[in-house]
């Protein structure tokens, strides 16, 4: 049973984030290479669990309970198997050639000075017939560090990009769990959802594409690796798979099996090696599979005391006080508990889940029509989720780039964009709303 509101359930979270952060920031200043890597995250996170079961008032079984239904959440299930099929396609795919052959085939289409527009492009185009980011970075992830590499990009800014395309599509995609439980919890049509988040992407897309030519990624001349370019075939299956609407699993599944055929017949990949690096992939993403776990049991707990009613509380009480329009003060009321519901669970879906029966009814009280409060909902999941350092997609990106997942996820410029622009928006409506009679589009 969940406790009544209360601060206290916040607690854990923050000394997560304190030892998480915190420890990387101090070795960061103090020169120490690998700065974020000198704490691993799961051990980071398991003194905030420690926290979180004191805390509970329930008996200690059932507090235990509350934690393991946590890790077993369906959508943390969902997310730790992507992470094991992204680690064996990716190692599979570099054994076999098969990401140079990308990598030499990118560079000799895509200009050099237009790799990291191209990339957000192509990424965001992925991404919305997926319908996923996770499943999108997952097969993108390969091909855009080796483009990296050869072209002598900045990877942190790199893994950013390919991230804000991923988000652009999770969050627009018709068959997005986003954009499904938006939908849903505010009960309107998907269409609906589509045109009024359309409106607030596409200007922030267009912004995102102006930032991104202005790096000059063609300075340095790219080294075009020699490579088999039919190996390059497993990449584009599943690429039109994706696209044909086909589950995530099905893709990475078939993307192993066909890059590894292909490396059997044309470079003598051999089945002992197809296993061990099946294996080499999956110990790859141990350290973002454990921590996607303890993070959703500890949401888990946090949710079970209080923790996100305190947030909705505080935030409609807020808000009230702030805004005198009621469609701005809703508008609002929506975003920061979208935002901070995601920054408590790290998990956009779920977040979305926890906060639409409150966002629906501070639209109904301001006026805001289920469209409105749907796409704020979405837009904001996916703004913080792509921004957060312990989120699916930077730990991804972190993991297969070697980065902290720090460094990518201050470079999602995309999601920042997103964010002030849906900000903007909301502001520059309310005396256009303040005229209008009824509910506004």
């Amino acid at each position: 049973m969940t406790q009544p509101a209360s601060a206290k359930a916040l607690l854990p979270l923050g000394l997560f984030l304190t030892l998480f952060l915190g420890t990387g920031i101090y070795f960061q200043l103090s020169g120490v290479d690998y700065a974020f890597y000198q704490l691993a995250s799961p051990v980071a996170i398991l003194p905030a669990i420690v926290l979180g079961v004191l805390l509970s008032k329930q008996a200690f079984d059932a507090r235990i309970d509350t934690f393991v239904s946590g890790v077993g959440e369906r959508n943390i299930v969902t997310m730790c198997m992507i992470y094991l099929l992204a680690g064996a396609f990716s190692t599979v795919a570099a054994a076999t050639g098969g990401v140079d052959a990308m990598v030499a085939l990118g560079l000799n289409v895509i200009p050099p000075q237009f790799l990291l527009p191209g990339l957000f492009i192509i990424a965001a185009v992925v991404s919305t017939a997926m319908g996923t980011s996770m499943g999108t970075l997952a097969a993108l992830a390969p091909v855009a560090l080796g483009l990296g590499q050869a072209a002598e990009i900045d990877l942190a800014l790199l893994a950013g990009v390919l991230v804000s395309g991923a988000m652009f599509g999770d969050n627009l995609s018709f068959i997005s769990d986003t954009t499904i439980a938006a939908t849903r919890t505010q009960g309107c049509e998907m269409s609906d959802k589509f045109k009024a988040n359309l409106k607030i992407a596409l200007p922030a897309a267009a912004i995102t594409l102006i930032w991104l030519f202005t790096y000059d990624t063609g300075a340095v001349p790219p080294k075009i690796p020699d490579a088999n370019l039919w190996l390059s075939l497993p990449y584009f299956f599943i690429i039109v798979l994706a696209v044909l609407g086909l589950n995530v699993f099905a893709v990475l599944t078939l993307g192993i099996i066909l890059a590894a055929a292909f490396g059997m017949v044309t470079v003598g990949y051999e089945w002992v090696a197809f296993s061990k690096d099946i294996y080499e992939g999956f110990t790859s993403m141990q350290e973002i599979f454990l921590l996607s776990l303890l993070i959703g049991g500890l949401s888990a707990l946090i949710r079970q005391q209080g923790g996100l009613q305190f947030l909705a509380n505080t935030v409609s009480s807020i808000t009230s006080r702030l805004f005198k329009h009621k469609q701005q003060r809703a508008a609002f009321g929506v975003a920061a508990l979208t935002g901070l519901t995601n920054f408590a669970v790290a998990n956009n879906t779920v977040t979305i889940l926890l906060s639409g029966e409150v966002s629906k009814r501070l639209a109904e009280e301001g006026n805001l029509a289920p469209r409105q409060s749907a796409s704020l909902l979405d837009i904001f999941a996916c703004v913080v989720q792509g921004a957060l350092p312990y989120g699916a997609q930077a730990l991804l990106m972190g993991a297969s780039f070697g980065l902290s997942p720090l460094d990518v996820s201050i470079h999602t410029g995309y999601c920042f964009i997103l964010g002030a622009v849906s900000i903007g928006m909301i502001i520059w409506r309310k005396p256009l709303e303040a005229r209008a009679s009824g509910v506004t589009a």
